[in-house]
C-alpha cells in the first residue's frame, strides 16, 4: 500500500467531524510500531519527523528514507508530516524528503515576525505542493514556552489567530488551548469552549500539540469542540521505555532485540489504544 497525503487524512477527518492522529517517529522502531497499531485498529494515520529529531540523527536524510519506506509498505495508509521545523530550508525540503507536509514552527518569534516568515514559507511551500501547519500561542513544555500552559497570556487568541492565518495563509493552525509538550502524567485541563471560539474564528483545521498529558475524555472532548489533528509523541516514548527497562532488568544477554521488540509492541498497543477511542 501506498502512503498517503497528509491533506486527504486532514480533510477527510475534518469533514466527518472526526480527528487525525501524528505519532512521532524517533526510530525505525517507533515508525513500525505506528505502523502496526493503526494496521490493528483499521485507522489511517500520520507518521511525523520533528526537527529535533532531525538533529538526533544528523540529518533528515536517513530517518525520512526510513520512515516513507515503512509509510509505503504499511497495511494501512499512512502519511509522512514534518513537525516544529525551525529552519526554513529544511521545511522547503519537506517534499524531497518525502513528506507530504511540514509544521514550520515560528512560535518563538515575535507575532510580525512570526507572520512575516511563516507567510514567505507557506507561499514558497505551497509551489511545491505541501500542507503547511503553523503555531499561534505557546505550548508549554517546550525550552522558548513560559514554564506553565497556564501562564497568562500564552494561550491563542481567536482575533489573533484569524488575523494570523489570514496574512500566512497556512492551511492548519497548532494552538495553545491547556496542553504540555513532554507530560508523562494525563493531567492536562483543557479549554474546549477556547476551542470552539478558535474553530470558528481561524476557519483552517485545528491541531493538538502537547496530547500526551491530555485524559483520553478530555481528548475526545477536544475532538468535538474543533480539534482535527491530535499530536501524540511522549506517551509512545513512556510505553517504549518501561518495555525496555522491564526486559532488562531480567536479563544480562546484550543482544537488543529482545528489547527492541518489547518497546515496538508497547509502542504498538498504545498508538492501538488511542485510534480506537471513541
Amino acid at each position: 500500500m501506498s502512503s498517503v497525503n497528509t491533506v486527504d487524512l486532514v480533510a477527510k477527518a475534518q469533514d466527518s467531524g472526526t480527528a487525525v492522529f501524528a505519532f512521532n517517529v524517533v526510530t525505525l522502531e517507533h515508525a513500525e510500531a505506528i505502523a502496526a497499531g493503526a494496521a490493528a485498529a483499521g485507522t489511517p494515520c500520520i507518521l511525523q519527523v520533528s526537527h529535533n529529531t532531525i538533529r538526533f540523527h544528523h540529518g533528515p536524510e536517513a530517518i525520512l528514507a526510513a520512515t516513507v519506506a515503512v509509510a509505503a509498505t504499511a497495511d494501512i495508509p499512512l502519511a509522512v508530516h514534518l513537525d516544529h521545523v525551525t529552519d526554513p530550508d529544511l521545511a522547503l525540503r519537506a517534499a524531497e524528503l518525502g513528506a507530504s507536509s511540514v509544521m514550520f514552527d515560528a512560535g518563538a518569534l515575535p507575532y510580525t515576525d512570526n507572520v512575516t516568515a511563516t507567510a514567505e514559507v507557506t507561499r514558497r511551500a505551497h509551489d511545491l505542493g505541501l500542507y503547511v501547519e503553523a503555531e499561534l500561542g505557546y505550548v508549554g513544555g517546550k525550552p522558548d514556552a513560559p514554564a506553565s500552559a497556564h501562564a497568562a497570556g500564552v494561550r491563542t487568541d481567536p482575533g489573533e489567530a484569524a488575523r494570523y492565518v489570514a496574512a500566512t495563509g497556512v492551511d492548519a493552525l497548532a494552538v495553545a488551548v491547556g496542553s504540555s509538550h513532554a507530560m508523562t502524567d494525563r493531567t492536562a485541563v483543557l479549554d474546549h469552549e477556547l476551542i470552539g471560539e478558535l474553530r470558528a474564528a481561524a476557519g483552517v483545521p485545528l491541531v493538538l500539540h502537547g496530547s500526551s498529558g491530555v485524559p483520553d475524555g478530555q481528548l475526545l472532548a477536544a475532538v468535538s469542540a474543533g480539534m482535527t489533528k491530535i499530536n501524540v509523541g511522549t506517551a509512545l516514548n513512556v510505553a517504549f521505555t518501561g518495555a525496555v527497562r522491564e526486559v532488562l532488568a531480567g536479563t544480562e544477554k546484550v543482544d537488543p532485540r529482545p528489547y527492541l521488540t518489547a518497546g515496538r509492541d508497547a509502542i504498538s498497543a498504545e498508538v492501538e489504544r488511542l485510534l480506537r477511542l471513541g
